[in-house]
């Protein structure tokens, strides 16, 4: 699990920033409101009866134990998770939120708190395709609003024709209609479809594109984020990373041998 390493990123969370951070802090609340994905099976779901359960619900309730603090849940869709922290609805979101550059200039990041791949899903049945480019022209489910096609679409040699979704949900009946031939996100997307299926489809392990999930906050709470971080590097060090993931995507194929601790951002 790179102990060692954790340590060291823990000493560099610590370095990095050293300004004063926002008037209010996350440090301030007793409770802590946290954006969650509703839609993302082994994720973040929500039940019928209000309740949330995934891997990313499991690291904001290890979070808010290891700060001492309550933790709130509310629902944020994709097209919600930055707005939900810029107008002050939720104090954290931790919702399948990739670190970009253009997502910098609009909020902050702790973490990452995990590091995963863009792959491909595909019916088990597809028996000839042992790599990406066996899918070169076929067709995939494409994500409004999503970019993993274009990442895909970059490859050398790979064509793909795509078939507009409105949602995973969406896809998945399509590719049991067979009107799609795979779909393409983050791996722990994929494995979550995947362990709620409960047989019928695989993860190609193409290991598109690296993807680092981190923890979003508003801006200028460097206090907040370096305790963040300090809970993540915990987490690593205690094993609970490791538990989750094997806890939410063991059994779907997704590749757990190599759970690594992501690089921090820095909290400047």
């Amino acid at each position: 699990m790179g102990r060692t390493l954790a340590a060291v990123l823990l000493a560099a969370g610590l370095l990095a920033g050293c300004g004063r951070g926002a008037d209010e802090s996350l440090l301030d609340k007793s409770t802590l409101v946290v954006g969650v994905r509703p839609d993302l099976p082994g994720l973040g779901l929500r039940h019928p009866d209000g309740e949330f359960e995934g891997f990313d619900i499991d690291v904001a309730r290890y979070v808010g134990r290891r700060l001492g603090k309550k933790i709130e849940f509310t629902q944020v869709l994709a097209s919600e998770r930055l707005p939900a922290l810029t107008s002050g609805r939720a104090d954290l979101v931790l919702a399948t939120l990739s670190v970009t550059p253009e997502r910098k200039t609009r909020v902050a990041f702790a973490g990452p708190y995990y590091m995963s791949y863009q792959d491909v899903l595909v019916r088990t049945d597809e028996r000839g395709v042992k790599g990406i480019r066996d899918l070169s022209g076929r067709r995939f489910c494409a994500v409004e609003g999503a970019d993993p096609i274009l990442r895909l679409r970059a490859l050398s040699g790979m064509t793909a024709r795509t078939v507009p979704a409105k949602s995973y949900d969406e896809c998945m009946r399509m590719i049991k209609a067979r009107t799609v031939d795979a779909i393409t996100t983050n791996d722990v997307i994929l494995a979550g479809l995947i362990r709620r299926e409960g047989g019928g489809f695989r993860l190609v392990n193409a290991r598109i594109s690296e993807q680092n999930t981190g923890i979003g906050i508003r801006q200028g709470d460097t206090d907040g984020c370096e305790a963040l971080n300090r809970v993540i590097t915990r987490m690593y060090q205690d094993g609970t990373a490791e538990r989750l993931a094997e806890k939410w995507f063991g059994g779907t194929g997704l590749d757990l041998s190599i759970i690594e601790v992501p690089q921090f951002e820095g909290c400047v």
